[in-house]
């Protein structure tokens, strides 16, 4: 089985490549000239490299294989110029699709996000059937995404062999650049979280969220999306969990968004316009806070055998993962509990 995976240098594509290179799959990796290859350097894979937003290149790089796993994506709660994310995740999913089809591909598989889902701001668990429309999209990132998942889902049902999976917020080993959820574990080895806010989220093993992928290129719908999640955690009783597990305090002091979103606005002017460098708190990413992120994975438990799984033992491999890979101060003085 040939295989030809976009992302496979970041967090998510690179636990799918481990997983498909686990099944003997013979695999071919899209990377671009500035990748960090580290989460790939051990694979057998053909590298080949392009960029999403440049589809000549793609169609002769996905001559002769079977499956396409489309996992890469554009992935900021801040960008400089907006443009540059619509054209990699929406133009190169559009591109993805049509190469694919041009090349004879049997399937593929386009990782979305649970971004995309309709919550609600009283905490209500969201399925793949909640309402949502363009319009309940907070920022560019989920803007991008939504619309990425509607070309997708547009091809599924228009006769295309086109997938859709959802994963909610993946946690584990491998998170490289981090992302913002791994940001979170970071800031809290690094003692730099004082504070939190009423916010939650639905957290993933990043292994089980890979393999929910292989799930889906073997029993998913076309045309159908299934959200591949875990354990619905308020960031309180996240960050308990990495208290437990490292003996580090937890904060106690709640701060109301209102606050919080003070200091984004200041930080996002000062870091971003002014000093042009992602900020370490946005708007966007305080708006999204006021919703909790609790989702189902009923839909892939049920038609892909896809399982939730306690979110325990992937903390557990992040933090030592960021500690052993260079991300925390003083990261010899921090023993996970049960590692």
């Amino acid at each position: 089985m040939k295989v030809f995976i976009t992302g496979a240098t970041g967090f998510v594509g690179s636990h799918v490549a481990r997983a498909l290179a686990g099944q003997g799959a013979d695999l071919r990796l899209l990377v671009r000239s500035t990748s960090r290859m580290d989460n790939i350097a051990d694979l057998k894979a053909d590298r080949v490299t392009g960029d999403l937003r440049e589809p000549q290149s793609l169609k002769k790089s996905m001559s002769g294989c079977e499956f396409v796993f489309h996992v890469a994506a554009d992935y900021r709660l801040w960008v400089r110029d907006p443009d540059e994310m619509y054209r990699a995740n929406v133009e190169g999913t559009r591109a993805i699709i049509s190469a694919a089809q041009q090349s004879g591909v049997r399937r593929v598989i386009c990782t979305s996000s649970v971004a995309t889902m309709g919550f609600t701001k009283e905490g209500h668990v969201a399925d793949e059937s909640s309402p949502v429309s363009l319009s309940d999209m907070v920022g560019h990132y989920k803007r991008s995404k939504f619309m990425a998942e509607q070309v997708a889902l547009e091809a599924g049902k228009s006769g295309a062999n086109v997938v859709v999976v959802n994963p909610t917020t993946p946690i584990g080993e491998m998170d490289i650049k981090p992302t913002p959820t791994g940001r979170i574990i970071v800031d809290f080895l690094n003692r730099k979280f004082p504070a939190y806010v009423d916010t939650g989220l639905n957290l993933a093993d990043a292994n089980e969220v890979a393999r929910g992928h292989l799930l889906a290129m073997e029993k998913a719908i076309p045309g159908e999306r299934y959200i591949l999640g875990g354990e619905d955690l308020t960031l309180k009783q996240i960050l308990d969990k990495l208290s437990a597990l490292t003996g580090l305090p937890s904060p106690t002091m709640r701060v109301p968004h209102a606050v919080a979103m003070g200091f984004a606005v200041f930080d996002q002017f000062i870091t971003g316009t002014l000093r042009g460098k992602e900020p370490r708190a946005t708007v966007d990413a305080v708006k999204m806070g006021r919703k909790k992120m609790f989702a189902s994975s009923a839909k892939a438990e049920r038609e892909l055998g896809y399982k939730v799984l306690p979110v325990q033992d992937a903390l557990r491999r992040a933090i030592n993962w960021f500690q052993t890979h260079g991300y925390v101060e003083a990261a010899g003085q921090i023993a996970t509990a049960g590692a």
